[in-house]
């Protein structure tokens, strides 16, 4: 399986991207040169700032020079470069890289409140991409074990677990999850917005996978290892979580990769709205909120740059779940065979 996923150069080179998107989130505090909450009003909009190595003709360290904000002759909003103000950046002091104040480095530009897009969408990775992982854990957990019973037990048991399930699957996703979401209180701070969000996509998101293992159950329990289980008088339990979840691993692996997509993109499609994660605090949907407007986009577009990431974490998933689900697939004919 593992020499059959490294032969896919596709699937290995996203899961570097991932594993760089997650370190990034990780140490956020180091490689971000601001806070999320950082902001300078009076740079509203500010376009992304260009280092330089030379001023007056001699090559110096890197610096950044000030930024000015005035009107051109149609009363537009425009910002000039300020040769006069020279801030250099400083490299492994608090952090990886900054300007002493006021002096601002944009690598990406700026929000509408002056904030520091580069390090917001760092810091917004954290909620963005955790969010799926943690997500995908409990509803993995749900689908293992509802579908492990219904397919073990059978009978009343497995006609009442699945249309539990047929009922949520029934259900627009989407409006299922607005109208969960609405249920939460209005007091909730963004951290209980956070795990709130979480839960709300794991309710949605197991009855999927339960009904595939569920099917696969069926047919596992007839074998003769759980025939001997039964003889040598291990309970149901212990024949469920020993001899059948294990051999629908395989195939859940694969598809909780292709899963974590619809939760990035769940979480995105509350905050874009507002329903989600809530200013000050970042998550690269709530950033995109910004962008909801022609006009900033027309004279702002680097406020598009979360757009860009949830893009980039969406395929990558995509991509190592179908590399996984394609080095699988001899496994699970295998245990089909068996």
């Amino acid at each position: 399986m593992k020499d059959a996923f490294l032969r896919n150069k596709w699937a290995v080179a996203a899961l570097w991207a991932l594993g760089a998107l997650y370190a990034c989130a990780l140490f956020a505090d180091f490689l971000a040169p601001y806070s999320f909450k950082d902001e300078a009003r009076g740079l509203s909009y500010c376009p992304p700032t260009a280092i330089h190595i030379i001023h007056e003709g001699r090559l110096r360290s890197p610096f950044v020079y000030g930024m000015k904000l005035t009107f051109n002759e149609y009363r537009q909003r425009i910002y000039v470069t300020d040769r006069a103000k020279v801030y250099p950046v400083k490299f492994f002091s608090s952090r990886l890289f900054l300007v002493d104040a006021p002096g601002r480095l944009y690598l990406l530009g700026a929000d509408s409140r002056g904030r520091d897009v580069f390090s917001r969408i760092i810091y917004g990775a954290r909620v963005s991409l955790t969010i799926g992982l943690i997500g995908v854990l409990i509803s993995f957990a749900l689908g293992l074990l509802v579908g492990g019973i219904a397919g073990y037990y059978g009978g009343r048991i497995d006609n009442v677990l699945m249309r539990l399930c047929e009922v949520l699957m029934m259900a627009p996703g989407f409006y299922l999850l607005l109208a969960l979401r609405a249920a939460v209180p209005d007091n909730f701070n963004s951290v209980q917005v956070y795990f709130a969000i979480v839960i709300i996509l794991s309710v949605i998101g197991w009855a999927g996978l339960a009904r595939v293992v569920r099917g696969m159950c069926l047919s596992l329990r007839e074998r003769d290892y759980v025939l001997a289980a039964k003889t040598f008088g291990l309970s149901d339990v212990q024949i469920i979580i020993r001899h059948i979840l294990p051999h629908t691993v395989a195939y859940s692996i694969a598809a909780v990769m292709l899963s974590i997509p619809g939760y990035i993109l769940g979480e995105s499609a509350l905050s874009l709205i507002g329903l989600g994660i809530q200013d000050p605090y970042a998550s690269w949907g709530n950033m995109l909120s910004d962008a909801m407007s022609i006009v900033r986009i027309k004279f702002a577009p680097w406020i598009l740059w979360p757009a860009f990431f949830i893009f980039i974490s969406v395929v990558c998933f995509n991509v190592i779940g179908d590399a996984l689900r394609d080095a699988l697939d001899p496994m699970l004919k295998r245990e089909a065979n068996v």
